[in-house]
């Protein structure tokens, strides 16, 4: 007798079937894993939060943030993030939809929560005189402005998408040098 197989809905059996086709797996054997479609959130969280992190470290990696002017710290920090949705373009339509599913909003928690942690830390490196509750309303502000951006940036044709970062850059830049006395 084998383990219950779970019912899933027909939209979620197009999702199963798209993602093992995806891994190069058999739909079946995503069940020996994954018991429903959150599992599979939580567990593609998981993975895309390690990969924040560890763009977010390689890109501030051995210089003290405090130490970098506003231009060079949107510089180091946009390029890496910019560059870890070119490379997952799933991450966007899974994690940063406006109408997520409580299962999918639920997964999404860690990855807005370590976000919104790095950008936090890297203002109060260089405003320490901010509360913080003024801190994480502006690391708020400023997640909003790139995934506002980020679309356009994306979408842009590879002539154009330098251009379009950099105004991305500029508006981040204008807004967080405001901080710095």
């Amino acid at each position: 007798m084998g383990l219950p197989v779970p019912k899933w809905s027909a939209s979620a059996c197009r999702a199963r079937i798209a993602i093992a086709a995806e891994a190069g797996v058999s739909p079946g054997s995503l069940y020996q894993f994954f018991a429903n479609k959150e599992a599979i959130a939580a567990a593609l969280a998981g993975r895309f939060v390690t990969q924040m992190r560890e763009a977010h470290e390689a890109a501030l990696l051995g210089t003290p943030v405090s130490t970098l002017d506003w231009p060079e710290v949107v510089d180091r920090t946009v390029e890496p993030i910019l560059a870890f949705n070119v490379a997952n373009p799933g991450f966007k339509a899974l994690f940063a939809r406006p109408d997520m599913p409580p299962g999918l909003a639920a997964a999404a928690e860690p990855i807005q929560a370590a976000l919104l942690g790095r950008v936090e830390s890297v203002i109060a490196a260089k405003a320490p005189g901010l509360t913080a509750q003024e801190r994480t309303r502006t690391a708020r502000v400023a997640i909003q402005i790139f995934q506002a951006m980020l679309p356009m940036a994306l979408a842009a044709a590879p002539d154009e998408r330098p251009a379009v970062i950099a105004e991305l850059k500029k508006v981040l830049y204008r807004y967080l040098s405001a901080l710095s006395p």
